[in-house]
This record gives structure tokens, sequence and C-alpha cells, in this order.
């Protein structure tokens, strides 16, 4: 029941933290920043140097099924590539799992442990194939090479794909997003360039706010 719980909870935040750095200490300090504006769901990229450290120390604090709102979160991995590194990250805390693309060695293992994960498709080809490997959500990926009415296309012959851009996500289509059927949306540079540049991680926070108040409106 928990791999469905997660689905349902990803869907319910609706909007994905997408984040990569130069260190594990980076992307944790992205990370809670991002969880004090309002964005519950973290992706720790596997690009990153050492991120199974940074999925360790963040797992180790928030949970999906803490009853302290200050604690809850839901601490997934991205950029994974094969099942090697996706069984890594769930033994270091990751409770779902993101790929660039459909690797179906990489669904199997995720299914076997119960864990959601959720692979990089571009087709409807592709999209057929990851339903009937028994994915719950797709990523769009990446997004910024389609518009929002590519959802809408896609949900014509397959109404039952659940669906999540990411890529190309900004403040200014987000709402186009949602409203064409987007299951959530995941938000990466967007976020996270300003603060880096300027040295003022506070401003994740009051970024990730801007888009959860995006979302909330689109979503009424």
């Amino acid at each position: 029941m928990k791999k469905l719980k997660l689905v349902q909870q990803v869907a319910e935040e609706g909007v994905v933290a997408v984040l990569r750095g130069d260190t594990p200490d980076e992307v944790v300090e992205m990370a809670e920043q991002s969880i004090a504006g309002g964005i519950k769901v973290i992706e720790i990229t596997m690009t990153v140097p050492f991120a199974l450290r940074a999925i360790e120390k963040l797992a180790a604090k928030y949970s999906s099924t803490t009853s302290d709102p200050s604690k809850y979160a839901i601490i997934g991995v991205g950029t994974v590539l094969d099942p090697e590194t996706a069984r890594a990250a769930i033994l270091s805390g990751s409770e779902f799992v993101v790929g660039p693309s459909l690797n179906p060695a990489t669904v199997t293992l995720c299914n076997r442990y119960r864990v959601p994960v959720m692979p990089g498709v571009m087709t409807v080809k592709e999209i057929q194939e990851a339903l009937e490997l028994g994915v719950d959500i797709v990523k769009l990926f990446p997004g910024n090479l389609y518009s929002p009415s590519m959802i809408k296309a896609i949900k014509g012959p397959m109404p039952q794909a659940n669906i999540m851009p990411t890529g190309g996500v900004s403040l200014d289509n987000l709402g186009e997003w949602i409203k064409a059927g987007a299951v959530a949306v995941g938000i990466g540079s967007d976020l996270t360039t300003a603060a880096v540049k300027q040295g003022n991680y506070a401003l994740i926070a009051e970024r990730a706010a801007q888009y959860i108040a995006a979302y909330k409106a689109a979503k009424v």
C-alpha cells in the first residue's frame, strides 16, 4: 500500500523540485529551502557527486509518513540510468526513482521493492511500454521540446496515462501544463539558478512558494 500512497502524495503535492549541485551539502541546503517554501517532493539527481550522501541525510530528517508537518517531505532520486543505481538509492532512503529514459530493468527492480518509478518518455510508444511495465507516472522529458497541448494529445488515446512534464516548466507556463492534464510538474534550474548565482539560498524558498501558489491557482 505504501507505493500507492506515495504515488497519490506526489500527485497531490503536484510540484517536484529537481535538484542538481556540486556537492551533497549544497543540494541538501537546496532541498531544505525548497521544503521550507512548500515544495514537499524532492528529487536529488545522481549527477551530484556523492549524491547518496545527500539522500541519506535528507531521508534521516524527512519522511512521507510522519505526522510532524515540519518533517514531512518525500525524498527521491533522479537521473537513474540502471537498476543498480536505483537499488543503491532505495537503500539510502529514496522513496521514489526517476530516470531520464525508459529502462525496463530499472522499472522491474522498483516494482520488485514496491517503489514508485517515473521513467522519462518522449513518444506514445514509450508511454504505452511504460504502462505495460506497471509504471504509474511517466516523465515527459525534456518538456521544453513540447507544449502543454502534447498532454491533451496523448490523453486522447491514453486517458489513463499520468504525465509529469520536466524541463522547461516555469512560473509562466506551469498553469498551462496543469490545466492540460499534467499529474505533476518537475522544476529544475529555474528554482535554483538565481540563488546559486547570488549565493543566497533563501531565494529558493521564495521561488518555491511562488511555484506552489501558481500550482494551487491552476488547480482551482
